[in-house]
């Protein structure tokens, strides 16, 4: 590639945009999201790229605009993030599933931008879609449902459970205080956690989602070091970033221990009920944390102060392969283009097809 061409691939942003491109991974693929549209790349079995973008629908945050305040925004801001991954996740399974011969072939040189003054095409069975996208808001929901519940039960109710036992028989001394069984409660949730991520690391489909997320920061660093878009510079820039889901965690665990630690301890099921309470303050907190992290990633004492999510970021990605880095590439170019930016040929990876608006 030609310096001239190098050049034509830098995407230039300015810093408040830049910290409003994130993604996360999925099976064979990865999601990017832009302000304004959200993309997801998958890698089909015959080796084609499939992207589908989509402008983002209202969030909860626009439509409760009185709450899109610091520190109760957070919330509302995780709810959105997980109905844009659960809806990604579905988008990617299903390509797994589907033959490819029911998709239209593409053009791998050109990816399309949703055109405005275009007529509307014809809607065959608007019924069906309907029903359809009834049916994926259905099961969206369902998806969240389940994580939640899932993480209420693993991270909070086992472990509340299994403090209070450990306190009882002695393990923080025979006549151990409020303080001391909060603190026993927050390290076994932390322990629940690393041996979750410990856990799912060792399945083999995991692994090579933790390597799309490494593609996946790999992608957003290069776009936010302002060099050209390029596989040779992603495959160069690092797997970790600050604003990664991985380290929110993280900040919501020290942050949910430190507030924790001083709360009463009612019988176990008012209890459970004071935790679940917390979460919204603690993720209030937490949100705002990693916005400010985002925001001074180049200032070494803020980068020292989250550190611990940063090093969990080694358990969370893997080193990603070129052709990973080009599925999160064509994710991340696609909304890149759906926000007006001009993304050459040449950058696109071969294999990628043109992009399905919806």
């Amino acid at each position: 590639m030609s310096n001239e061409q190098k050049n034509e691939s830098i995407i230039v942003l300015s810093e408040a945009e830049r910290v409003r491109y994130g993604g996360q991974a999925v099976v064979e693929g990865v999601m990017m999201r832009s302000p304004r549209f959200f993309a997801v790349a998958c890698r089909r079995p015959s080796g084609s790229i499939v992207v589908q973008c989509e402008e983002v629908d209202k969030s909860l945050l626009g439509k409760l605009k009185f709450l899109n305040k610091p520190f109760l925004r957070g919330t509302l801001g995780i709810l959105d993030a997980m109905i844009l991954g659960s809806r990604a996740l579905n988008f990617a399974s299903k390509v797994q599933l589907e033959d490819d011969s029911t998709i239209k072939p593409a053009h791998p040189e050109h990816v399309t931008t949703p055109n405005p003054s275009a007529p509307a095409p014809v809607a065959k069975s608007a019924d069906k879609s309907r029903a359809g996208s009834k049916i994926n808001e259905i099961a969206v929901g369902g998806t969240i449902l389940i994580s939640l519940l899932f993480g209420l039960f693993v991270f909070r109710l086992i472990p509340t459970v299994l403090g209070e036992k450990l306190a009882n028989v002695g393990i923080i001394g025979s006549a151990p205080t409020n303080l001391m069984k909060n603190a026993l409660d927050g390290a076994i949730r932390a322990c629940f956690f690393f041996a979750y991520i410990l856990a799912i690391s060792r399945m083999a489909g995991i692994r090579a989602v933790f390597q799309y997320h490494g593609a996946e920061h790999k992608a957003i660093n290069t776009l936010e070091a302002g060099v050209p878009l390029t596989r040779e510079n992603a495959l160069e820039a690092s797997r970790i970033h600050p604003r990664c889901g991985t380290s929110f965690i993280v900040v919501v665990m020290v942050v949910d221990f430190m507030l924790c630690l001083f709360l009463p301890r009612p019988e176990l099921f008012r209890r459970v009920l004071l935790h679940i309470a917390m979460l919204p303050p603690v993720a209030g907190i937490a949100y705002e944390a990693i916005k400010v992290a985002g925001k001074y990633r180049h200032n070494r004492m803020m980068m020292a102060a989250f550190a611990p999510g940063m090093w969990t970021q080694y358990l969370t990605t893997r080193v990603p392969n070129a052709a990973q880095v080009d599925v999160a590439l064509a994710a991340l170019f696609a909304v890149l283009e759906a926000e007006g930016h001009t993304v050459p040929a040449h950058t696109k990876p071969q294999e990628m097809e043109e992009v399905i608006f919806s």
